[in-house]
């Protein structure tokens, strides 16, 4: 079995303070094989945003996957935004923008959706599929597939659909193919689990869709403060949702949910 911390849309620059020795706390706690961050590190792509978040990051146990968000990208400086987007996250964060983790169990591949042109909106191009496609179809099938991104594959009911990811079905296609698992995101500010069955209709294929609230930012959008921690095995993978409880002050479990694959489908585990 392996743990994953999955954290998303950490914001700096407009961050709830009180949240960070908890978070950084429940995190360790967890004894995590990998933290996972899938993007919005900050919230104007400032130098000094990106400082204070690779410092926060630095405190959190490795091997990390981060992958950057549409706040990651300079919003009010229109030169820095087109000529050189992601310059500053590459200089503070990390210079890889598809990063990964493979061991004998788990692959977690990090997949940049951040785009200058769609502001808030991300995107995925054939290129970055494909190269993502022929490393994990290279690996052995026992090994759990996962992919992180910051706009999501899926979404909670009642969301805004101009929040998916651009080119989804191109992408989930070449994902059925090489037998991606796992898809975890961010970006909405709102938790949700669930299969990719009834969104993408690809025979004997379905994905389990995994997004992360945000763990440190003021707008939490009618949702606590939260994070997932995900205990990943090859046939099952359970989904932790950690909330921020005032009066505990504190991180608590305040939903599990449990999922089982069956051949190249995962469904959730029924009571």
């Amino acid at each position: 079995m392996r743990t994953l911390v999955h954290l998303s849309d950490i914001h700096f620059g407009r961050i709830d303070y009180k949240l960070l020795d908890p978070l950084r706390e429940t995190v360790a706690a967890q004894k995590p094989d990998v933290v996972v961050v899938s993007g919005d590190l900050t919230q104007r792509a400032r130098s000094a945003q990106f400082k204070e978040a690779k410092a926060y990051l630095d405190t959190l146990p490795q091997p990390q996957i981060v992958v950057p968000g549409n706040h990651d990208i300079p919003l009010y400086n229109v030169a820095a935004r087109f000529l050189t987007p992601l310059t500053k996250y590459r200089r503070h964060i990390t210079p890889n923008l598809a990063p990964e983790y493979v061991d004998e169990e788990i692959a977690v591949m990090g997949l940049n959706t951040a785009r200058s042109l769609t502001f808030k909106d991300g995107r995925v191009n054939e290129e970055q599929i494909g190269r993502l496609h022929d490393r994990l179809a290279g690996l052995r099938p026992e090994i759990t597939r996962i992919v992180v991104t910051h706009h999501p594959f899926d979404l909670p009911e009642n969301a805004d659909e101009d929040d998916l990811v651009d080119r989804a079905p191109m992408a989930m296609e070449a994902f059925s193919r090489c037998g991606v698992d796992l898809l975890l995101a961010g970006h909405l500010h709102a938790s949700h689990s669930g299969s990719s069955a009834k969104r993408y209709k690809i025979s004997g294929y379905a994905a389990l869709v995994v997004q992360a609230g945000t763990a440190t930012s003021t707008r939490g959008r009618g949702e606590q403060n939260s994070f997932n921690v995900l205990r990943v095995e090859h046939d099952e993978i359970q989904v932790e949702r950690h909330s921020w409880s005032d009066e505990a002050a504190a991180f608590r479990i305040a939903n599990v949910e449990t999922f089982r694959r069956e051949g190249d489908i995962w469904e959730p585990l029924r009571a």
